[in-house]
């Protein structure tokens, strides 16, 4: 297979862990991302990966409000996914709520243990920025496995169109915590995820200023980054960009087709698609590729 791309977050396509189930939760779905809803099996969804050449890292990201033995079944089908797919299903987030406390710390680790990446948060779906303490053990386990820690930044569809945003506050997904977390734990490898709007500039500003962390573009177009981040893939921090897709909800044509569309050289184009994933991944001693 040849490569197109390493996607440091895609959803599952799989009925039991799409992100969005129910005749409301759907309809809100196919409205913010102009798609159409459509439950695969595994085969298929790595089928698709297959397809267009992509290498992928799994979120289930919206189950850290659900029981944790719940969330421990989940993580067990993904773990047989990563055995199944090794050639494009290459790794996984965990995403814990760190409210489970001690249990949780040893599910991160059991995670670890049976292949994941590494440790997500989407803050506003917790109710605590990233930099309170709560988050501290987890982080630590990172440091001591070697293992990096993807936190959401920026607008999140989550609880978007909802009576009061289903209590989700976007604020805790403001770059500032990622920066206070960046100097807090130094030998912690961050990727903010998602572009970081309506605080694009305080983003930027943190990966230029903070060298352990990176930022994957999950969740949205490329045509619609804000200018000064468009500038800076093509320039400052065309080494710290990685491309994210959140499959299924975009397909990768369309997205290859935007990012194509922006001008930007070969060379930048490898770097975001797959080039960085690789060198990050290598600098934590993990081969990708």
């Amino acid at each position: 297979m040849q490569i197109k791309a390493i996607d440091l977050h895609a959803h599952y396509a799989t009925e039991e862990g799409y992100l969005y189930k129910g005749p409301e939760s759907i309809a809100l779905a196919e409205k913010i991302y102009r798609t159409k809803v459509v439950y695969k099996t595994v085969e298929e969804m790595a089928g698709d990966f297959r397809k267009t050449g992509v290498k992928v890292f799994l979120d289930y990201g919206f189950t850290m409000d659900w029981p944790l033995d719940e969330v421990k079944k989940l993580h067990d089908i993904t773990a047989q996914m990563l055995k199944d797919h090794p050639d494009v299903i290459v790794g996984a987030w965990a995403a814990i709520d760190p409210k489970t406390g001690l249990e949780g710390l040893r599910e991160l680790e059991r995670c670890l243990n049976l292949g994941f990446t590494g440790f997500l948060t989407n803050p506003p779906m917790i109710g605590f920025p990233p930099s309170d303490r709560i988050y501290y053990p987890f982080y630590e386990i990172c440091i001591e496995a070697k293992a990096p820690v993807l936190i959401c930044v920026g607008y999140t569809a989550w609880g978007a169109g909802h009576p009061g945003g289903k209590g989700v506050r976007i604020e805790y997904a403001h770059p500032r915590y990622v920066d206070e977390v960046a100097a807090t734990f130094p030998d912690l490898t961050i990727i903010a995820g998602r572009p970081a709007w309506p605080w694009q500039s305080e983003m930027i500003a943190v990966l230029l200023h903070k060298p352990n962390v990176w930022n994957e573009l999950h969740g949205w177009s490329p045509k619609y980054f804000t200018d000064d981040l468009k500038w800076e893939i093509g320039h400052r921090l065309q080494d710290k960009i990685m491309f994210g897709s959140d499959y299924p909800l975009f397909s990768y044509e369309r997205l290859f087709k935007d990012w194509e569309s922006l001008g930007y050289s070969q060379e930048i184009l490898e770097k975001v698609f797959w080039k960085n994933a690789q060198r990050f991944f290598e600098g934590l001693g993990k081969k990708i590729l």
